[in-house]
């Protein structure tokens, strides 16, 4: 095989340690070195020295967790290639597994050219990226506590969540918070509702009649507190968010679009929020050139199905793990999307969940959401919503062909026979 690069070195990241091998090519002669480097900051410091002294022009490693970050973080300042490689995609055949092996196998990999590398974002992305995930957790932790206190209160017998939609509403926060207070009239605590509240007063009375103990009151004081402590902090993470979009936008480039005109923008798409939008800029970014087509960025998402084929026969496959972060946010996005009537989204569910289910349905209209990003954000044109009548207005034949393959399927012989046309 045709090596590419003659100095080039593979490291092995582990959470106390590093082992890095320098492959070099001299004379056509293959010479390889390896040493262990400790992960604190005076060890990679050392790393660095040594792959610079090397003469090393591409590093590679895969990314395993958190513990590549700082490694990254200081060996980017080297003259050389940096290169973070998907786990999956460098994986060693099975037998005489050890450190050393696999950062030799990962330094041949890349002297044959053979790793391709991840994407990497700059260090403001990746502050955002971490901002927006440590949102999407607390407000995890947030619903848990939310549960919890639905749980204590149907352990006193109040049935509360069946009456209201929202326990921690303004309706519902008054009553919890004036059980905990020591109130047991369900009579009084029905009053505390909202009158636009849906449920009727005695269907209220009912509801809050239990039997509450010191005990439950304590717990939902205790979850209360949890929540609102929780709710701030989510405001911490908005404002953190907010400042540093800001300065990303201070900082933005000539001829660059800024990040809030391109929230603005994947905003006027059915379904996603500005909180959507950020999330979305996050993990992709702005700059589209490093995804070739639309289909790379679905299939690095994890939208699109695997394939499993054997012996001609195509199985069934699951899609990819992907970016978990953005499928999540895409999902949740399509979700909402097809609520919309008259859109092309709400179509294209419709179309598919009769013949694949709603899961797979609701997918699909994630990445056709995420294809019509790629091409706002690669092309700076606003959304167009194909309608609901779109696959209605396909040309005759496709249409045609589809409905004779499925009275086939049905069992009956279908000849198409043109009607004649009026002189």
């Amino acid at each position: 095989m045709d090596v590419m690069h003659e100095r080039c070195a593979g490291l092995d990241v582990h959470k106390k340690m590093i082992v890095a091998c320098v492959r070099l090519v001299v004379d056509r002669k293959v010479s390889r070195e390896c040493r262990t480097f400790d992960t604190s900051t005076s060890g990679l410091l050392a790393l660095l020295a040594w792959l610079t002294e090397q003469g090393c022009t591409h590093v590679a490693m895969e990314a395993t967790g958190v513990y590549w970050k700082p490694v990254w973080n200081i060996l980017s300042d080297g003259a050389f290639e940096l290169v973070v490689a998907n786990a999956a995609h460098i994986k060693n055949v099975p037998g005489r597994k050890t450190d050393m092996n696999d950062a030799m196998w990962i330094a041949d990999l890349v002297a044959c050219g053979l790793i391709r590398a991840s994407f990497v974002p700059d260090e403001q992305q990746q502050n955002l990226r971490s901002l927006l995930r440590t949102r999407k957790q607390v407000t995890r932790e947030q619903t848990r506590h939310i549960q919890r206190l639905q749980k204590t209160l149907e352990e006193a017998n109040i049935k509360l969540d069946s009456a209201i939609t929202d326990i921690i509403g303004l309706s519902g926060r008054r009553m919890i918070e004036a059980i905990v207070a020591g109130e047991t009239d369900p009579a009084r605590l029905a009053l505390l509702a909202d009158r636009r509240i849906k449920a009727s007063h005695d269907e209220l009375r009912e509801a809050l009649r239990g039997r509450v103990t010191d005990h439950h009151r304590f717990l939902l004081q205790l979850h209360l507190e949890q929540h609102d402590f929780l709710t701030v902090a989510i405001t911490k993470v908005d404002q953190q968010v907010d400042m540093l979009i800001a300065r990303m936008d201070e900082a933005v480039k000539a001829g660059q679009a800024r990040f809030r005109a391109l929230m603005i923008l994947l905003c006027s798409i059915p379904g996603v929020s500005m909180l959507s939008a950020r999330i979305i800029l996050a993990e992709i970014g702005r700059d589209m050139r490093r995804f070739p087509t639309a289909g790379h960025l679905v299939a690095w998402a994890g939208l699109c199905p695997g394939q499993n084929e054997s012996a001609g026969k195509r199985k069934s496959s699951r899609l990819r793990k992907g970016a978990p972060w953005l499928k999540t946010a895409l999902v949740q996005c399509a979700v909402s999307a097809v609520k919309k009537k008259d859109s092309y989204y709400k179509a294209q569910f419709n179309r598919l969940k009769s013949r694949r289910g709603p899961q797979k349905a609701i997918c699909a209209v994630a990445a056709s959401m995420l294809t019509a990003i790629y091409h706002m954000l690669n092309d700076g044109t606003g959304h167009q919503d194909l309608g609901a009548g779109h696959f209605d207005r396909r040309s005759t034949d496709v249409k045609a062909r589809r409905l004779v393959s499925q009275l086939t399927k049905l069992g009956f012989q279908v000849q198409l026979q043109p009607l004649a046309v009026a002189a």
